[in-house]
């Protein structure tokens, strides 16, 4: 039969048609079980995936940080974290932002910067101390990591309550004071921070042992101190934690009578003759601190040769266990030592 060319036009109208159909169909086999986009963009899911979820919930990742309680798992980031007793100003100085306290002295807060001042007083105070905390305020709070430092007696009566609240990291008054804030830093995810401060310290310390090595080579040293409790007409002899950091960071010839050093009536402030430098404690302004004034007010005092020879160097201790808190104190060491007569 012989087509005209009108129906072979048609015709081949047809079987284009049907190619296009055929390739179609083919295309949506191909994409049958792959992921569809819904109405929103999303995927759909299928029953088939068996990729596993690439960024895991910060619940599910945990860490195991070595304290003086042994091997604890914390969470990778925690974000709800509560300090308690001594490791309070150390957590804030390293820019922690906790959701629980227990408070710090005037001393204490004062070394704080503003900004971790402010942290401190969002946070909600459990309490004077560590033995005082309210540790029912605290399991309201649903904490997911704790931090304390108190004396060994005191945890051990809290230790149980404090657990079954949240991970637990236990520093002891008795270790090193560097190790409980490297302990910090790394439990709490902050060991940026204290690299930072750790290096701003360690250049104070270089600059001192270099700028003033004849005095510390060659001077013996006292430290003197009174607090508010302090009771009548008695002064502390080298008791202040700050005696601890310069003797073993500088290197200075302080005689090293035991953790809180020995009391000493006012009658026994003659003795402090047989030292060449003394240190007394100063406020983070420099000014003398209400509680030593007293002394610094007797005949005795005044009478001292280090005192008539201008031999007496007044030092910011703030005691809280941080390279912030220490870098001060080596801060004010430095301006005292300078002021220093030949």
């Amino acid at each position: 039969m012989t087509m005209t060319k009108l129906s072979l036009k048609r015709f081949s109208t047809f079987a284009l048609a049907a190619a296009l159909l055929s390739a179609a169909l083919m295309l949506a086999a191909c994409n049958d079980g792959d992921d569809t986009p819904t109405a929103t963009g999303t995927p759909a899911v299928t029953g088939t995936s068996t990729t596993p979820d690439p960024s895991p919930t910060a619940e599910s990742e945990t860490r195991t940080v070595e304290a003086d309680n042994g091997t604890v798992e914390v969470p990778a980031d925690p974000q709800r974290i509560a300090v308690i007793s001594r490791a309070t100003g150390s957590f804030l100085a390293l820019d922690g932002e906790p959701i629980a306290v227990t408070e710090l002295s005037t001393n204490n807060f004062a070394a704080l910067l503003e900004h971790q001042q402010a942290a401190y007083r969002a946070a909600t105070n459990l309490g004077p101390s560590g033995s005082e905390a309210d540790l029912e305020l605290l399991a309201s709070l649903e904490p997911d990591l704790i931090i304390i430092s108190v004396p060994d007696s005191d945890f051990e009566q809290m230790k149980d309550q404090l657990k079954a609240i949240a991970p637990t990291i236990f520093l002891s008054f008795q270790s090193d004071w560097k190790q409980r804030v490297e302990i910090i830093a790394e439990a709490g995810n902050l060991v940026d921070v204290l690299d930072q401060q750790k290096a701003d310290y360690a250049g104070r310390v270089t600059a001192i042992k270099a700028t003033y090595s004849q005095v510390i080579e060659n001077d013996t040293f006292a430290e003197v101190s009174r607090g508010a409790n302090s009771e009548p007409a008695v002064f502390t002899l080298n008791g202040s934690f700050c005696t601890e950091v310069v003797r073993a960071d500088i290197g200075l010839d302080i005689v090293d009578l035991g953790e809180g050093g020995e009391s000493r009536s006012y009658e026994q402030i003659g003795e402090l003759a047989d030292y060449d430098v003394i240190l007394y404690p100063v406020d983070h302004e420099g000014n003398v601190t209400e509680a030593f004034r007293p002394m610094t007010e007797t005949t005795a005092w005044q009478a001292l040769p280090a005192v008539t020879s201008g031999r007496t160097v007044g030092v910011y201790c703030p005691q809280d266990r941080s390279y912030l808190g220490n870098s001060q104190y080596m801060e004010s060491l430095d301006r005292g030592l300078a002021a220093l007569p030949e």
